[in-house]
Protein backbone atom coordinates (compact mmCIF):
# COMPACT_ATOMS: atom_id res chain seq x y z
CA UNK A 1 0.00 0.00 0.00
CA UNK A 2 1.43 3.37 -1.07
CA UNK A 3 0.93 5.72 1.89
CA UNK A 4 3.04 8.63 0.69
CA UNK A 5 -0.01 10.87 1.24
CA UNK A 6 0.70 10.61 4.99
CA UNK A 7 3.99 12.48 4.58
CA UNK A 8 2.27 15.11 2.44
CA UNK A 9 -0.06 15.75 5.40
CA UNK A 10 2.84 15.90 7.88
CA UNK A 11 1.73 12.69 9.57
CA UNK A 12 4.44 10.52 11.11
CA UNK A 13 3.95 7.14 12.73
CA UNK A 14 5.06 8.09 16.22
CA UNK A 15 4.52 11.84 16.07
CA UNK A 16 1.68 12.88 13.74
CA UNK A 17 2.25 16.57 14.46
CA UNK A 18 1.55 19.33 16.97
CA UNK A 19 -2.16 19.27 16.45
CA UNK A 20 -3.92 20.56 19.57
CA UNK A 21 -3.80 24.16 18.41
CA UNK A 22 -1.76 25.23 21.44
CA UNK A 23 2.02 25.38 21.01
CA UNK A 24 2.94 24.72 24.63
CA UNK A 25 0.61 21.74 25.01
CA UNK A 26 1.59 18.16 24.29
CA UNK A 27 -1.23 15.73 25.03
CA UNK A 28 -0.30 13.55 27.99
CA UNK A 29 -2.78 10.71 28.47
CA UNK A 30 -1.03 8.06 26.42
CA UNK A 31 -1.58 7.17 22.80
CA UNK A 32 -4.24 5.74 20.53
CA UNK A 33 -3.24 3.56 17.61
CA UNK A 34 -4.97 3.94 14.26
CA UNK A 35 -5.39 0.83 12.13
CA UNK A 36 -6.81 0.84 8.61
CA UNK A 37 -9.91 -1.29 7.93
CA UNK A 38 -8.62 -1.52 4.34
CA UNK A 39 -5.72 -3.88 5.10
CA UNK A 40 -5.68 -4.10 8.91
CA UNK A 41 -2.30 -2.40 9.07
CA UNK A 42 -1.11 0.04 11.73
CA UNK A 43 -0.97 3.59 10.38
CA UNK A 44 0.21 5.82 13.24
CA UNK A 45 -0.29 6.69 16.90
CA UNK A 46 -1.91 9.87 18.19
CA UNK A 47 -1.46 11.41 21.63
CA UNK A 48 -4.52 11.30 23.87
CA UNK A 49 -5.76 14.34 25.80
CA UNK A 50 -5.93 14.20 29.59
CA UNK A 51 -8.31 16.13 31.81
CA UNK A 52 -5.46 18.55 32.51
CA UNK A 53 -4.91 19.02 28.78
CA UNK A 54 -8.61 19.66 28.31
CA UNK A 55 -8.60 22.36 30.98
CA UNK A 56 -5.77 24.19 29.27
CA UNK A 57 -7.47 23.96 25.89
CA UNK A 58 -10.74 25.39 27.26
CA UNK A 59 -9.02 28.25 29.10
CA UNK A 60 -7.01 29.12 26.00
CA UNK A 61 -10.21 29.05 23.93
CA UNK A 62 -11.93 31.41 26.38
CA UNK A 63 -9.08 33.87 26.04
CA UNK A 64 -9.02 33.57 22.25
CA UNK A 65 -12.76 34.24 22.01
CA UNK A 66 -12.37 37.67 23.59
CA UNK A 67 -10.25 38.85 20.67
CA UNK A 68 -11.64 36.69 17.83
CA UNK A 69 -15.20 37.99 18.36
CA UNK A 70 -14.02 41.58 17.83
CA UNK A 71 -12.54 40.87 14.40
CA UNK A 72 -15.02 41.93 11.69
CA UNK A 73 -16.92 39.00 10.25
CA UNK A 74 -15.68 39.55 6.67
CA UNK A 75 -12.10 39.33 7.96
CA UNK A 76 -12.93 36.11 9.77
CA UNK A 77 -14.43 34.94 6.50
CA UNK A 78 -11.19 35.66 4.70
CA UNK A 79 -9.34 33.31 7.04
CA UNK A 80 -11.88 30.61 6.23
CA UNK A 81 -11.42 31.38 2.51
CA UNK A 82 -7.70 30.72 2.86
CA UNK A 83 -8.42 27.43 4.60
CA UNK A 84 -10.64 26.43 1.69
CA UNK A 85 -7.75 27.14 -0.68
CA UNK A 86 -5.39 25.08 1.49
CA UNK A 87 -7.86 22.22 1.33
CA UNK A 88 -7.89 22.50 -2.46
CA UNK A 89 -4.13 22.07 -2.46
CA UNK A 90 -4.38 19.04 -0.19
CA UNK A 91 -7.56 17.48 -1.56
CA UNK A 92 -5.82 14.45 -3.08
CA UNK A 93 -3.81 13.65 0.05
CA UNK A 94 -6.60 14.26 2.56
CA UNK A 95 -9.10 12.36 0.40
CA UNK A 96 -6.77 9.35 0.33
CA UNK A 97 -6.34 9.51 4.10
CA UNK A 98 -10.11 9.56 4.61
CA UNK A 99 -10.44 6.55 2.32
CA UNK A 100 -7.60 4.62 3.98
CA UNK A 101 -8.36 5.35 7.63
CA UNK A 102 -12.15 5.18 7.39
CA UNK A 103 -12.63 2.74 4.50
CA UNK A 104 -14.91 4.64 2.14
CA UNK A 105 -14.25 4.61 -1.60
CA UNK A 106 -11.60 6.95 -2.95
CA UNK A 107 -14.16 9.00 -4.86
CA UNK A 108 -16.20 9.39 -1.67
CA UNK A 109 -13.02 10.42 0.16
CA UNK A 110 -12.39 13.12 -2.43
CA UNK A 111 -16.06 14.06 -2.27
CA UNK A 112 -15.88 14.53 1.48
CA UNK A 113 -12.96 16.94 1.17
CA UNK A 114 -14.87 18.75 -1.58
CA UNK A 115 -17.71 19.22 0.92
CA UNK A 116 -15.20 20.92 3.20
CA UNK A 117 -14.15 23.23 0.38
CA UNK A 118 -17.78 23.97 -0.46
CA UNK A 119 -18.70 24.86 3.13
CA UNK A 120 -15.69 27.19 3.28
CA UNK A 121 -17.02 28.98 0.19
CA UNK A 122 -20.49 29.12 1.73
CA UNK A 123 -19.12 30.48 5.01
CA UNK A 124 -17.12 33.19 3.23
CA UNK A 125 -20.31 34.53 1.64
CA UNK A 126 -22.16 34.16 4.91
CA UNK A 127 -19.58 36.33 6.67
CA UNK A 128 -21.14 39.37 4.93
CA UNK A 129 -24.73 38.24 5.46
CA UNK A 130 -25.23 37.74 9.20
CA UNK A 131 -28.40 39.77 8.95
CA UNK A 132 -30.69 41.00 11.69
CA UNK A 133 -34.10 42.65 11.37
CA UNK A 134 -35.42 46.18 11.84
CA UNK A 135 -38.91 46.45 13.36
CA UNK A 136 -41.34 49.31 13.90
CA UNK A 137 -41.83 50.29 17.50
CA UNK A 138 -45.27 51.16 18.88
CA UNK A 139 -43.64 53.99 20.81
CA UNK A 140 -42.93 57.29 19.04
CA UNK A 141 -39.30 58.26 18.67
CA UNK A 142 -38.11 54.67 19.12
CA UNK A 143 -36.35 52.22 16.85
CA UNK A 144 -36.20 48.45 17.33
CA UNK A 145 -33.90 45.94 15.72
CA UNK A 146 -32.41 42.49 16.16
CA UNK A 147 -28.78 41.54 15.94
CA UNK A 148 -26.81 38.35 16.36
CA UNK A 149 -23.72 37.81 18.51
CA UNK A 150 -21.37 34.82 18.79
CA UNK A 151 -22.01 32.32 21.57
CA UNK A 152 -18.44 31.62 22.69
CA UNK A 153 -16.99 28.11 22.64
CA UNK A 154 -18.54 25.61 20.22
CA UNK A 155 -17.78 21.98 21.04
CA UNK A 156 -17.94 19.65 18.05
CA UNK A 157 -18.20 15.88 18.50
CA UNK A 158 -18.04 14.08 15.17
CA UNK A 159 -18.34 10.45 14.06
CA UNK A 160 -16.05 8.14 12.08
CA UNK A 161 -18.24 7.86 8.97
CA UNK A 162 -17.62 11.46 7.91
CA UNK A 163 -14.37 12.12 9.76
CA UNK A 164 -13.66 15.55 8.22
CA UNK A 165 -16.73 17.01 6.48
CA UNK A 166 -19.14 17.20 9.43
CA UNK A 167 -16.53 19.00 11.54
CA UNK A 168 -16.12 21.58 8.80
CA UNK A 169 -19.90 22.06 8.47
CA UNK A 170 -19.87 23.20 12.07
CA UNK A 171 -16.47 24.81 12.46
CA UNK A 172 -16.42 27.02 9.35
CA UNK A 173 -19.86 28.45 10.14
CA UNK A 174 -19.02 28.84 13.82
CA UNK A 175 -15.76 30.64 13.02
CA UNK A 176 -17.27 33.25 10.70
CA UNK A 177 -19.95 33.84 13.33
CA UNK A 178 -17.18 34.80 15.76
CA UNK A 179 -17.04 31.65 17.88
CA UNK A 180 -14.04 29.53 18.79
CA UNK A 181 -14.11 25.74 18.39
CA UNK A 182 -12.96 22.63 20.22
CA UNK A 183 -13.23 19.45 18.19
CA UNK A 184 -13.39 15.89 19.45
CA UNK A 185 -13.17 13.67 16.39
CA UNK A 186 -13.84 9.95 16.42
CA UNK A 187 -11.22 7.81 18.15
CA UNK A 188 -11.63 5.45 15.17
CA UNK A 189 -10.29 8.06 12.72
CA UNK A 190 -7.90 10.24 14.76
CA UNK A 191 -5.45 10.91 11.94
CA UNK A 192 -8.14 12.59 9.86
CA UNK A 193 -8.68 15.06 12.70
CA UNK A 194 -4.95 15.68 13.06
CA UNK A 195 -4.50 16.24 9.32
CA UNK A 196 -7.30 18.82 9.18
CA UNK A 197 -5.85 20.63 12.17
CA UNK A 198 -2.33 20.61 10.73
CA UNK A 199 -3.58 22.27 7.55
CA UNK A 200 -5.66 24.79 9.50
CA UNK A 201 -2.83 25.71 11.87
CA UNK A 202 -0.68 26.94 8.98
CA UNK A 203 -3.48 29.24 7.84
CA UNK A 204 -4.18 30.55 11.35
CA UNK A 205 -0.48 31.19 11.97
CA UNK A 206 -0.10 33.07 8.67
CA UNK A 207 -2.96 35.38 9.72
CA UNK A 208 -1.78 35.90 13.32
CA UNK A 209 -5.00 34.38 14.61
CA UNK A 210 -4.99 34.01 18.41
CA UNK A 211 -3.92 30.65 19.77
CA UNK A 212 -6.93 28.55 20.77
CA UNK A 213 -9.41 29.78 18.16
CA UNK A 214 -9.64 26.24 16.81
CA UNK A 215 -8.34 23.29 18.85
CA UNK A 216 -8.82 19.54 19.01
CA UNK A 217 -8.96 17.04 21.84
CA UNK A 218 -8.40 13.34 21.30
CA UNK A 219 -9.87 10.48 23.28
CA UNK A 220 -12.92 8.33 23.87
CA UNK A 221 -16.32 9.10 25.36
CA UNK A 222 -14.75 10.40 28.58
CA UNK A 223 -13.39 13.48 26.81
CA UNK A 224 -16.81 13.92 25.25
CA UNK A 225 -18.38 13.78 28.70
CA UNK A 226 -16.09 16.58 29.89
CA UNK A 227 -17.27 18.75 27.00
CA UNK A 228 -20.98 18.06 27.38
CA UNK A 229 -20.93 18.75 31.13
CA UNK A 230 -18.83 21.92 30.83
CA UNK A 231 -20.87 25.13 31.16
CA UNK A 232 -17.99 27.02 29.53
CA UNK A 233 -18.79 25.22 26.26
CA UNK A 234 -21.78 27.20 25.05
CA UNK A 235 -22.89 24.90 22.24
CA UNK A 236 -22.39 21.18 21.69
CA UNK A 237 -22.85 19.90 18.16
CA UNK A 238 -22.81 16.11 18.35
CA UNK A 239 -23.09 13.54 15.58
CA UNK A 240 -23.60 9.90 16.46
CA UNK A 241 -26.10 7.32 17.61
CA UNK A 242 -29.50 8.03 19.13
CA UNK A 243 -28.27 6.40 22.35
CA UNK A 244 -25.37 8.84 22.51
CA UNK A 245 -27.69 11.74 21.67
CA UNK A 246 -29.98 11.02 24.59
CA UNK A 247 -27.03 11.22 26.98
CA UNK A 248 -25.55 14.38 25.42
CA UNK A 249 -28.91 16.14 25.08
CA UNK A 250 -29.88 15.52 28.70
CA UNK A 251 -26.50 16.59 30.06
CA UNK A 252 -26.36 19.81 28.04
CA UNK A 253 -29.99 20.67 28.83
CA UNK A 254 -29.26 20.17 32.53
CA UNK A 255 -26.86 23.12 32.41
CA UNK A 256 -29.05 25.14 30.00
CA UNK A 257 -26.51 24.87 27.22
CA UNK A 258 -27.35 24.70 23.52
CA UNK A 259 -27.30 21.56 21.42
CA UNK A 260 -27.27 20.48 17.78
CA UNK A 261 -27.91 16.74 17.57
CA UNK A 262 -27.43 14.77 14.36
CA UNK A 263 -28.32 11.21 15.28
CA UNK A 264 -29.54 7.97 13.71
CA UNK A 265 -31.32 7.56 10.40
CA UNK A 266 -33.61 4.79 9.16
CA UNK A 267 -34.10 6.14 5.70
CA UNK A 268 -36.62 4.86 3.17
CA UNK A 269 -37.22 5.17 -0.55
CA UNK A 270 -40.75 4.70 -1.90
CA UNK A 271 -41.11 3.32 -5.42
CA UNK A 272 -44.53 4.02 -6.95
CA UNK A 273 -46.05 2.36 -10.04
CA UNK A 274 -45.13 5.48 -12.04
CA UNK A 275 -41.42 5.42 -11.16
CA UNK A 276 -38.65 5.55 -13.73
CA UNK A 277 -36.93 2.34 -12.67
CA UNK A 278 -33.61 2.97 -14.38
CA UNK A 279 -33.32 6.18 -12.39
CA UNK A 280 -34.65 4.63 -9.20
CA UNK A 281 -32.30 1.65 -9.14
CA UNK A 282 -29.18 3.82 -9.34
CA UNK A 283 -30.35 5.89 -6.36
CA UNK A 284 -31.29 2.80 -4.36
CA UNK A 285 -28.07 0.86 -4.93
CA UNK A 286 -25.73 3.77 -4.18
CA UNK A 287 -27.82 4.74 -1.16
CA UNK A 288 -27.65 1.20 0.22
CA UNK A 289 -24.02 0.23 -0.50
CA UNK A 290 -22.20 3.58 -0.65
CA UNK A 291 -19.78 3.99 2.27
CA UNK A 292 -20.60 0.32 2.99
CA UNK A 293 -23.95 1.45 4.40
CA UNK A 294 -22.27 3.62 7.04
CA UNK A 295 -23.88 6.94 6.22
CA UNK A 296 -26.55 8.40 8.48
CA UNK A 297 -28.44 8.97 5.20
CA UNK A 298 -27.85 5.45 3.84
CA UNK A 299 -30.94 3.78 2.37
CA UNK A 300 -32.17 1.21 4.88
CA UNK A 301 -35.69 0.51 3.64
CA UNK A 302 -37.22 0.17 0.18
CA UNK A 303 -41.02 0.39 0.04
CA UNK A 304 -42.23 -0.91 -3.34
CA UNK A 305 -45.74 -0.97 -4.78
CA UNK A 306 -46.96 -4.56 -4.93
CA UNK A 307 -47.62 -4.33 -8.68
CA UNK A 308 -43.91 -4.00 -9.40
CA UNK A 309 -42.36 -5.64 -6.34
CA UNK A 310 -41.13 -8.77 -8.16
CA UNK A 311 -39.72 -6.78 -11.07
CA UNK A 312 -37.85 -4.36 -8.81
CA UNK A 313 -36.49 -7.22 -6.69
CA UNK A 314 -35.26 -9.06 -9.77
CA UNK A 315 -33.48 -5.96 -11.09
CA UNK A 316 -31.96 -5.21 -7.68
CA UNK A 317 -30.56 -8.73 -7.38
CA UNK A 318 -28.98 -8.34 -10.81
CA UNK A 319 -27.56 -4.91 -9.89
CA UNK A 320 -26.04 -6.21 -6.65
CA UNK A 321 -24.09 -8.81 -8.63
CA UNK A 322 -22.27 -5.91 -10.29
CA UNK A 323 -21.13 -4.26 -7.04
CA UNK A 324 -17.35 -4.48 -6.78
CA UNK A 325 -16.00 -4.82 -3.24
CA UNK A 326 -12.37 -4.26 -2.38
CA UNK A 327 -9.62 -1.81 -1.54
CA UNK A 328 -11.34 1.59 -1.56
CA UNK A 329 -8.21 3.32 -2.83
CA UNK A 330 -8.80 1.42 -6.08
CA UNK A 331 -11.13 3.80 -7.93
CA UNK A 332 -12.84 0.88 -9.72
CA UNK A 333 -14.32 -0.40 -6.45
CA UNK A 334 -17.87 0.53 -5.43
CA UNK A 335 -17.65 -0.54 -1.80
CA UNK A 336 -14.91 -0.81 0.79
CA UNK A 337 -14.86 -2.32 4.29
CA UNK A 338 -16.81 -1.66 7.45
CA UNK A 339 -14.93 0.49 9.96
CA UNK A 340 -13.85 -2.36 12.28
CA UNK A 341 -14.64 -5.87 13.48
CA UNK A 342 -17.18 -4.61 16.01
CA UNK A 343 -19.16 -3.23 13.07
CA UNK A 344 -18.85 -6.58 11.32
CA UNK A 345 -20.28 -8.33 14.37
CA UNK A 346 -23.22 -5.92 14.51
CA UNK A 347 -23.84 -6.68 10.83
CA UNK A 348 -23.84 -10.44 11.52
CA UNK A 349 -26.10 -10.02 14.57
CA UNK A 350 -28.61 -8.11 12.46
CA UNK A 351 -28.64 -10.82 9.79
CA UNK A 352 -29.32 -13.38 12.51
CA UNK A 353 -32.17 -11.28 13.92
CA UNK A 354 -33.73 -10.90 10.46
CA UNK A 355 -33.82 -14.69 10.14
CA UNK A 356 -35.21 -15.07 13.67
CA UNK A 357 -38.12 -12.75 12.81
CA UNK A 358 -38.92 -14.67 9.63
CA UNK A 359 -37.19 -12.52 7.02
CA UNK A 360 -35.77 -14.01 3.83
CA UNK A 361 -32.76 -12.92 1.82
CA UNK A 362 -33.01 -12.03 -1.85
CA UNK A 363 -29.25 -11.42 -1.69
CA UNK A 364 -27.42 -13.22 1.10
CA UNK A 365 -24.87 -11.52 3.31
CA UNK A 366 -21.65 -12.75 4.85
CA UNK A 367 -18.04 -11.84 5.59
CA UNK A 368 -15.60 -11.91 2.68
CA UNK A 369 -12.38 -13.86 3.03
CA UNK A 370 -9.25 -14.44 0.98
CA UNK A 371 -6.78 -12.25 -0.85
CA UNK A 372 -7.54 -8.55 -0.43
CA UNK A 373 -9.88 -9.11 2.50
CA UNK A 374 -7.31 -9.88 5.21
CA UNK A 375 -8.54 -7.12 7.56
CA UNK A 376 -11.72 -9.10 8.21
CA UNK A 377 -13.85 -5.98 7.71
CA UNK A 378 -15.20 -6.66 4.22
CA UNK A 379 -18.80 -7.88 4.01
CA UNK A 380 -21.35 -8.63 1.31
CA UNK A 381 -24.18 -6.14 0.78
CA UNK A 382 -27.45 -8.00 1.30
CA UNK A 383 -31.14 -7.55 0.57
CA UNK A 384 -33.68 -8.82 3.10
CA UNK A 385 -37.39 -9.31 2.40
CA UNK A 386 -39.18 -8.29 5.57
CA UNK A 387 -42.42 -7.16 7.10
CA UNK A 388 -42.45 -3.47 7.96
CA UNK A 389 -43.55 -4.36 11.48
CA UNK A 390 -40.46 -6.44 12.26
CA UNK A 391 -38.68 -5.15 15.35
CA UNK A 392 -35.29 -5.15 13.61
CA UNK A 393 -36.63 -2.77 10.93
CA UNK A 394 -37.22 -0.15 13.61
CA UNK A 395 -33.50 0.10 14.32
CA UNK A 396 -30.56 1.50 12.43
CA UNK A 397 -27.72 -0.87 11.58
CA UNK A 398 -24.63 0.85 10.19
CA UNK A 399 -24.05 -1.74 7.47
CA UNK A 400 -25.04 -2.52 3.85
CA UNK A 401 -28.32 -4.26 4.70
CA UNK A 402 -31.33 -3.18 2.63
CA UNK A 403 -34.85 -4.10 3.77
CA UNK A 404 -37.42 -4.42 0.99
CA UNK A 405 -41.16 -4.58 1.54
CA UNK A 406 -44.31 -4.18 -0.58
CA UNK A 407 -47.18 -1.75 -0.13
CA UNK A 408 -50.68 -1.81 -1.59
CA UNK A 409 -53.15 0.92 -2.47
CA UNK A 410 -52.26 4.59 -2.78
CA UNK A 411 -49.00 6.35 -1.95
CA UNK A 412 -50.42 7.48 1.39
CA UNK A 413 -50.05 3.86 2.57
CA UNK A 414 -46.38 3.86 1.60
CA UNK A 415 -45.86 7.16 3.40
CA UNK A 416 -47.44 5.70 6.54
CA UNK A 417 -45.00 2.77 6.42
CA UNK A 418 -42.08 5.13 5.89
CA UNK A 419 -43.02 7.35 8.82
CA UNK A 420 -43.65 4.42 11.17
CA UNK A 421 -40.11 4.34 12.61
CA UNK A 422 -38.59 6.36 15.45
CA UNK A 423 -36.02 8.12 13.23
CA UNK A 424 -36.67 10.96 10.79
CA UNK A 425 -33.58 11.98 8.85
CA UNK A 426 -33.78 11.38 5.10
CA UNK A 427 -36.46 10.07 2.73
CA UNK A 428 -37.18 9.83 -0.97
CA UNK A 429 -39.88 8.93 -3.44
CA UNK A 430 -39.35 7.66 -6.96
CA UNK A 431 -42.31 8.71 -9.11
CA UNK A 432 -43.31 10.60 -12.22
CA UNK A 433 -46.76 11.27 -10.73
CA UNK A 434 -46.94 14.94 -9.75
CA UNK A 435 -49.72 14.40 -7.23
CA UNK A 436 -47.82 11.64 -5.42
CA UNK A 437 -44.65 13.76 -5.37
CA UNK A 438 -46.44 16.80 -3.96
CA UNK A 439 -48.27 14.72 -1.34
CA UNK A 440 -44.94 13.25 -0.25
CA UNK A 441 -43.54 16.77 0.24
CA UNK A 442 -46.64 18.15 1.96
CA UNK A 443 -47.42 18.36 5.67
CA UNK A 444 -49.26 15.05 5.28
CA UNK A 445 -46.22 13.43 3.68
CA UNK A 446 -42.72 12.55 4.84
CA UNK A 447 -41.96 13.43 8.46
CA UNK A 448 -38.21 13.60 7.82
CA UNK A 449 -35.90 16.59 7.81
CA UNK A 450 -34.89 15.73 4.24
CA UNK A 451 -37.42 14.67 1.60
CA UNK A 452 -36.34 14.08 -2.00
CA UNK A 453 -38.09 13.31 -5.26
CA UNK A 454 -36.36 11.12 -7.85
CA UNK A 455 -33.01 11.14 -6.08
CA UNK A 456 -31.91 8.85 -3.28
CA UNK A 457 -31.67 9.43 0.46
CA UNK A 458 -27.89 9.54 0.52
CA UNK A 459 -25.90 12.70 0.12
CA UNK A 460 -26.81 16.34 0.66
CA UNK A 461 -25.65 19.68 -0.70
CA UNK A 462 -24.14 22.11 1.77
CA UNK A 463 -26.48 24.92 0.66
CA UNK A 464 -29.43 23.33 2.43
CA UNK A 465 -29.91 22.82 6.16
CA UNK A 466 -28.96 19.26 7.08
CA UNK A 467 -30.71 17.37 9.86
CA UNK A 468 -33.74 15.37 10.90
CA UNK A 469 -36.67 15.01 13.25
CA UNK A 470 -37.83 12.61 15.99
CA UNK A 471 -34.98 10.44 17.30
CA UNK A 472 -32.63 11.96 14.74
CA UNK A 473 -32.43 14.88 17.14
CA UNK A 474 -33.95 17.90 15.39
CA UNK A 475 -30.67 19.73 14.81
CA UNK A 476 -29.63 21.53 11.63
CA UNK A 477 -26.13 22.06 10.28
CA UNK A 478 -24.47 23.45 7.18
CA UNK A 479 -26.52 25.70 4.87
CA UNK A 480 -29.65 27.86 4.75
CA UNK A 481 -30.02 29.77 8.04
CA UNK A 482 -28.37 27.08 10.19
CA UNK A 483 -25.83 29.76 11.19
CA UNK A 484 -28.36 31.09 13.70
CA UNK A 485 -27.78 28.04 15.91
CA UNK A 486 -24.21 29.24 16.45
CA UNK A 487 -25.23 32.71 17.62
CA UNK A 488 -27.35 34.40 20.25
CA UNK A 489 -30.16 36.74 19.30
CA UNK A 490 -30.41 40.18 20.86
CA UNK A 491 -33.33 42.60 20.56
CA UNK A 492 -32.38 46.28 20.81
CA UNK A 493 -34.54 49.35 21.36
CA UNK A 494 -33.22 52.89 20.91
CA UNK A 495 -35.14 55.87 22.25
CA UNK A 496 -34.28 59.04 20.34
CA UNK A 497 -37.26 61.04 21.66
CA UNK A 498 -37.28 63.57 24.54
CA UNK A 499 -39.55 61.45 26.75
CA UNK A 500 -39.82 57.91 28.08
CA UNK A 501 -43.09 56.51 26.67
CA UNK A 502 -43.86 53.00 27.88
CA UNK A 503 -45.11 50.09 25.82
CA UNK A 504 -48.82 49.19 25.68
CA UNK A 505 -49.69 52.77 26.60
CA UNK A 506 -48.82 52.33 30.29
CA UNK A 507 -48.63 55.63 32.22
CA UNK A 508 -46.02 56.16 34.93
CA UNK A 509 -45.41 59.69 36.20
CA UNK A 510 -43.13 60.98 38.96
Amino acid sequence: MNTSFLKKLNLKKNNPGSFTGIKSLKASAGKIDSFSPVDGKYIASVDLSSKKDYEKIVKTAQKAFKSWRTIPAPMRGDVVRQYGNALRENKEYLGKLVSYEMGKSLQEGYGEVQEMIDICDFAVGLSRQLYGLTMHSERPGHRMYEQWHPLGIVGIISAFNFPVAVWSWNAMIALVCGNVCIWKGSEKTPLCSVACQNILMKVLKANNVPEGVCSIVTGDYQIGELMTADSRVNLISATGSTRMGRIVGAKVAERFGKCILELGGNNAIIITPDADLSLALTGVVFGAVGTCGQRCTSTRRLIIHESMYKDVKRKLVRAYKQVRIGNPLDASMHMGPLIDKDAVQNYLNTIKEIRNEGGKFAVAGGVLEGAGYESGCYVKPCIAEVNSEFNIVQHETFAPILYIMPYSGGVENAIAIQNNVPQGLSSAIMTTNLRDAELFLSAAGSDCGIANVNIGTSGAEIGGAFGGEKETGGGRESGSDSWKAYMRRQTNTINFSTGVPLAQGIKFEL
